[in-house]
Parts: C-alpha cells; sequence; structure tokens
C-alpha cells in the first residue's frame, strides 16, 4: 500500500552538522540491560531498529570513566580503547541500513557509588551519594574539573573511532555530573564553576565546545538536556532557568535533545500521564531560542500526531524510546501504508524493568525484544509451517491470541475458540480499571489482524470441554486458558489458607473485575506487590468505600519501583484517603473485622472490615490440560498429537510473560525445544 502523503513530512532527510539523518524518526537514547555485558545482543537489538526504518539509532548511556561506574546497572562502557570493538557491532548494525549510529556520553557523578571500581565518586559539592550506599562523593577540584574534560574529549575520539556518527553531551534524569553543576542545590561552589547560573552552566558550555572541536567535524554533537524537573521553584524548570540555559547554549550543540526530569517523569507510565506527546508544555520553548534541529518525546505511536509536532514547530525529529522497543518497524509501517499493523507502546514500563533488575530488556507489546541474538527472532519475520496440520488454539487472552497470529503468519490453519463472549482475557478486562485503558490495545493489535487472515476462523461464546476437543479431530491443541485468583490468602506471605474466611465476604480481583464490588469498610491485602492491589485501592475508593490497604512490605505496590511507578501510587492513594498500613498481614478474620500482624515482631491488632480484597496469588487454569494429558489411549485415538499449557495456564505471571509464552509457543511449534536457545548466552572471552 502506498504511503499517505499526509506522512511525507515524517521522511523528509534532515541535516545534524555534518551529518544527515535520512527520517525524522530518532530512536532516543534508552537503557536495556544489555550493555557492556551484551554487546551481541546489543548490536542484533539496534540493528533491529535500523532495519525497521529508524533514522537515528542511539545507545544507552555510556560512562566515560571508571570513577562514574554505576553497577549493578549494565550500561554501556566506553573507558577507553579497549571497549571500541564492542561498541563497532553497534555501529556496523545500524549502518547496514543507512542509519546513524549515536553515542550517549555519561559522567554519572555522585549518582553513581562506583561499586565496582571502588573510586570515591565527585560531585560539584561534597555530599553523600544518591543511593543510600554509606558513601560520600568528594567536592571535585579545579584538576578533577580539568580531568573530567579531558576524558570526555578522549571518549568522543573514541566514540567516532567506534563508528558513531552523533555524539553526546548529557545534561539530564539528575543523573549526570553536568546536571548537578547546574542545580544549585547540589552545587554550592564559589569559584568559577558555581554561584552564578553562568558559572555553573560553565562546563557544560566547555565540554560542548571541546566535544565539537575534537570529532565535530565529522560527527553531530547532541545536548540532552531536562528542561524540567516537575519541582516547582526547588528544580530545572521550562518557565525559569532552563530558558536561560538554552538561551546560552542555542547554537553550540548540533542537535538539541530536550526531556523532562526525574527519570519517573520522563517515561512515566501510561496510567499517569495516558496523553501521547505529555511533554510538550514543557519542551515547546526550545525550538524558538536555537536555529539548531530539535528532538522530543512523548511515547508517540500515531502517524497524525507525529505530523502535528513538526508542523506546529514543536520538534523538527520525532523521538522515541518504547515506541521503538513496542514496534521496530514502526517508521516502516507508515512508509507502507500499515498503519493498523503497528504495536502500539502501552506504556507499562516493563521494557524499563529489565534495565532496573539488570537483565535484558523486554516489552508486553513485542516478545522479540532482547531476543534478537540469543533467539534469532526478528519482530516481522517467522519461519514457515512444518505440516499442514490444523491447531486449535483454545483462549483469546493475551497468550491465545499471540500464539494464533504467529501460528498464522507461519502459515497453519488456526481455530481460535474463546469461552467467552469478547477478545482479550484479561488484557480486556484490566482494561476497564484505571489508568489501565492501553492494556486494550494488546488485544486490538492481535485481534485486528487476525481477523484479515483467511487461515484463522475465531469463534466466541465457545466454552470447550475434554469431550469437546477429543471429538473436533484437530491435530494440535494449545491451551491458553488463564489463571483466576485464589480466594483463600495464600501467596508469599502464607502457605495455608486464612482461617475465619466464611465469616467475612471474601473477594478477588476477578471479581471486581466480573463487576461485583464489595461494600463499606474494605480492607485490601496485597500480597502480590505489583499494580493490581493499588489500582482495585483506587478503583474502590472513587466509587465511595472506605479503603484501607495492608501489604506485608514496606510500601505499596514494591514491585512497582522496577517501572518506575512506586512513588506515585503511592502518593496517588494517599491523597485519594486510602489508609495504608504496611509492614503487616492479614492473619485471620472475623464477622467484622480482621486480626493484623506485624510482620517484624508479630504483635496483632484489629482492624475494622465490612468485607475483605485478597490479591495474593493466582491459580493456573490447568485442570482441562491435565485432564487431557493423563488419558494418552483417549487423544492417540481421537488423532490428537500435542496438546500443550502456554500462558497464565502455563504459569501465571505478567501480561508480558503471558504474550511471551503464546509467542514462544507459536515459534517452537512442531520445532526446537523451548530453551533451546537460552543456552547460547554470550561469554566473555579470556584477554592477555
Amino acid at each position: 500500500m502506498p504511503r499517505d502523503p499526509r506522512y511525507d513530512i515524517l521522511f523528509e532527510p534532515l541535516q545534524i552538522g555534518p551529518v544527515t539523518i535520512k527520517n525524522r524518526f530518532y530512536q532516543v537514547p534508552h537503557c536495556n540491560g544489555l550493555g557492556y555485558a551484551r554487546p551481541r545482543s546489543l548490536a542484533a537489538m539496534r540493528g533491529m531498529k535500523a532495519e525497521g526504518g529508524w533514522g537515528a539509532v542511539c545507545t544507552e548511556e555510556v560512562e566515560i570513566h571508571p570513577s562514574s561506574e554505576i553497577s549493578p546497572y549494565i550500561e554501556g562502557r566506553l573507558w577507553d580503547q579497549r571497549d571500541i570493538p564492542a561498541h563497532r557491532l553497534m555501529t556496523e548494525a545500524v549502518h547496514q541500513h543507512g542509519s546513524l549510529a549515536g553515542v550517549e556520553l555519561v559522567h554519572n557523578g555522585f549518582h553513581a557509588p562506583n561499586r565496582t571500581s571502588r573510586l570515591p565518586p565527585m560531585a560539584p559539592s561534597a555530599m553523600p551519594v544518591s543511593a543510600y550506599d554509606p558513601v560520600h562523593a568528594r567536592a571535585m577540584d579545579l584538576t578533577d574539573i580539568k580531568n573530567l574534560r579531558k576524558w570526555y574529549r578522549q571518549a568522543a575520539l573514541n566514540a567516532r573511532e567506534a563508528g558513531y556518527d552523533i555524539v553526546y553531551v548529557y545534561a539530564g534524569h539528575c543523573m549526570t555530573t553536568l546536571m548537578h553543576f547546574m542545580l544549585p542545590r547540589y552545587n554550592q561552589r564559589s569559584d568559577a564553576y558555581g554561584g552564578s547560573l553562568e558559572n555553573r552552566v560553565r562546563l557544560t558550555r566547555e565540554i560542548l565546545e571541546e566535544t565539537k572541536e575534537a570529532v565535530g567535524d565529522q560527527c553531530a554533537i547532541a545536548f540532552r538536556f531536562a528542561v524540567d524537573e516537575l519541582l516547582g521553584k526547588d528544580g530545572m524548570t521550562s518557565e525559569g532557568e532552563a530558558r536561560d540555559v538554552v538561551g546560552m547554549l542555542a547554537e553550540h550543540p548540533d542537535l538539541w535533545d530536550v526531556n523532562i526530569s526525574g527519570w519517573t517523569n520522563d517515561s512515566s507510565t501510561a496510567r499517569f500521564e495516558p496523553i501521547e506527546g505529555y511533554q510538550e508544555k514543557y519542551t515547546t520553548f526550545v525550538k524558538s531560542l536555537t536555529s539548531k534541529p530539535v528532538v522530543g518525546v512523548g511515547r508517540f505511536t500515531s502517524p497524525d500526531a507525529m505530523v502535528s509536532q513538526i508542523k506546529r514547530g514543536v520538534l523538527d525529529l520525532i523521538g522515541a524510546a518504547r515506541p521503538s522497543i513496542a514496534d521496530p518497524f514502526l517508521p516502516n509501517k507508515i512508509a507502507e501504508g500499515r498503519h493498523d499493523e503497528i504495536r502500539e507502546c502501552i506504556g507499562c514500563n516493563i521494557c524499563v524493568t529489565g534495565d532496573n533488575l539488570c537483565v535484558p530488556i523486554r516489552c508486553t507489546q513485542n516478545p522479540t525484544m532482547g531476543e534478537e541474538w540469543r533467539r534469532k527472532w526478528h519482530p516481522e519475520k517467522i519461519a514457515p509451517k512444518q505440516s499442514d496440520d490444523a491447531v486449535l488454539v483454545v483462549g483469546s487472552g493475551p497468550s491465545g491470541l499471540e500464539c494464533a497470529l504467529q501460528l498464522a503468519n507461519r502459515g497453519y490453519q488456526v481455530t481460535l475458540a474463546e469461552a467467552g463472549t469478547e477478545l482479550g482475557g484479561r488484557s480486556t478486562r484490566e482494561s476497564r480499571l484505571p489508568g489501565l485503558s492501553s492494556y486494550a490495545r494488546v488485544r486490538d493489535y492481535r485481534s485486528n489482524l487476525l481477523q484479515q487472515k483467511s487461515n484463522v476462523e475465531i469463534y466466541l461464546d465457545s466454552k470447550l470441554d475434554e469431550a469437546a476437543l477429543l471429538e473436533f479431530g484437530f491435530k494440535h491443541i494449545l491451551l491458553a486458558t488463564g489463571s483466576r485468583w485464589r480466594r483463600d490468602g495464600t501467596g508469599r506471605q502464607h502457605h495455608a489458607p486464612l482461617p475465619g474466611l466464611e465469616l467475612l465476604p471474601v473477594f478477588t480481583p476477578d471479581d471486581l473485575l466480573d463487576g461485583n464490588s464489595p461494600a463499606g469498610e474494605v480492607v485490601i491485602f496485597d500480597d502480590d506487590h505489583y499494580y493490581m492491589g493499588g489500582v482495585l485501592a483506587e478503583k474502590l475508593i472513587t466509587e465511595g468505600q472506605k479503603v484501607t490497604l495492608v501489604t506485608p512490605d514496606v510500601k505499596v505496590s514494591a514491585w512497582t519501583e522496577f517501572t518506575l511507578e512506586q512513588e506515585k501510587i503511592q502518593s496517588r492513594l494517599m491523597k485519594l484517603g486510602v489508609r495504608i498500613i504496611t509492614s503487616h498481614s492479614v492473619n485471620a478474620v472475623t464477622s467484622d473485622a480482621v486480626e493484623l500482624a506485624c510482620c517484624y515482631t508479630g504483635r496483632t491488632s484489629t482492624l475494622p472490615a465490612d468485607a475483605l480484597l485478597l490479591v495474593t496469588a493466582r491459580d493456573a487454569n490447568d485442570a482441562l490440560y491435565h485432564s487431557l494429558k493423563s488419558n494418552p489411549a483417549a487423544l492417540a485415538a481421537a488423532g490428537i498429537k500435542t496438546v500443550e499449557v502456554i500462558g497464565d495456564a502455563y504459569a501465571p505471571g505478567s501480561l508480558a510473560s503471558a504474550v511471551y509464552y503464546g509467542h514462544l509457543a507459536a515459534r517452537c511449534f512442531e520445532g526446537e525445544s523451548w530453551d533451546a536457545a537460552l543456552f547460547e548466552g554470550e561469554r566473555p572471552g579470556l584477554v592477555n
């Protein structure tokens, strides 16, 4: 299908200093848990985006010196020339598809405790490091500043040798020495690098000038700058000093990459920033102060929104991190008029957890993310079918939909049977909860493509039992029958049912998702620690219930620290009036109360309650699977070759896990075992 001419502007080339980007699609730097430890995986992941049409593809932050190492997090490293070969893997992979490769050089200052190098961290002024490590950063003297400038210059030269086209100077996210120098709360110096804004910006200006002098004839110099910290008068603001910084440095870089700080704001989940282009109100002033091109982000997935940004003079380049993860081929799909095939980012930040947990990146929408090298998975290509056997997929939740779609892409004749009256399973049900409407995109992308395929039949309201499956005559059956929340209180904290549950109305998340809500004083026992407990607390209190959330952890929704949401979740619940009791578990139930026990002391207390909502563990809906597998003679008589269980019915997990296991089952169907590629991991070699 030809490209819609409305989007031609997105494919215009643009000059950035001495280099030219082929279109307006710019993958900004983003972390990924691959970094220096997994260079082949990193190169394959970045190269896939270049193949998908991104005009520029950048690294994550890349440390320039051991005095700025942020272990255990796995970022990039360009400490010296020995790191160049690993970086060449990425630049070559990106250049293979005609895209520019960018590197985000960073010195993290007191944000990095230097746990591995054990070098004393440095900062504009002496202060504790930003982590809870019992370590203090020392105040940089003029020799330290001179060394930092030298390290930046050498790193830029190494980056040029590694093949990078764009070299970053990074002052963002409150994670970098350059930003620390700009902020008076960290910079209490009285010399030429402290006091006035001009003095606080001096080091950044010097490094910009010296980086351009070193490599600016061959490489574009990009400046990544956080124009607002969302701290009001206590931080950098787009209405205050940020404007003056842009004015002072307006023509120094070849490209302005602008965003907001900290990272929890810049990469906010859709739950807290549902609108595409949400950073515009902070960054829109930049273009009025510089003649250089400007790139920014906003979780852009709509080509109309992208065009609007450019035509209204907000941005020159459409920046993306998470949308490029959800769909590496987003630019090509717009170019080819395949807008309905775009896997739109749902803003869940499961990608961010890879970096925060120091493991390879993953994505809910794109299960091939991070698997490009290890499993040789391609987001748009899959091996053809191995036989003409027809396949039945039972259950149309995220796993069933993904499995059915990929089996159909392989060429199999697929029948998808859903017991309910709508597709999507948990992605549909959860999308109706506060802040989770984007979860419906998991269903919409897959159901739309499935309904266009001639080799797919979909049946709703078709609950199947063992007898029906044995009669149908399918050679292969994949059961994606999901899971249900437990009603007895067992989970991480308790390994046996709670006593007294028959005395009080007890609910689970499934009840609320089915439209049955408790009333009165509701106690939520959240032993799940992801988003569900907090979301349901928000739902109930906005419906007029009195809500107390009890959790064994020291904070609400503790695992969402890894998705950058925890503080926002707890803050929202507190503002809504949810009573929060941490470090306690529900130990027993009476007719009008629950008994709590302190997780540290064991001391008990009583909390009045009209109902108890248990958000603890889930049971796989795998009874049908075990029933079928227990009767191999019946399977053989029915001509059934294989029966597999996938998704939450295999092992309850995140939405991303459900999609991944559906994809894995389809890839491995009539082929290799599920773990075949797991031990082809990257192994460091020994050097003299």
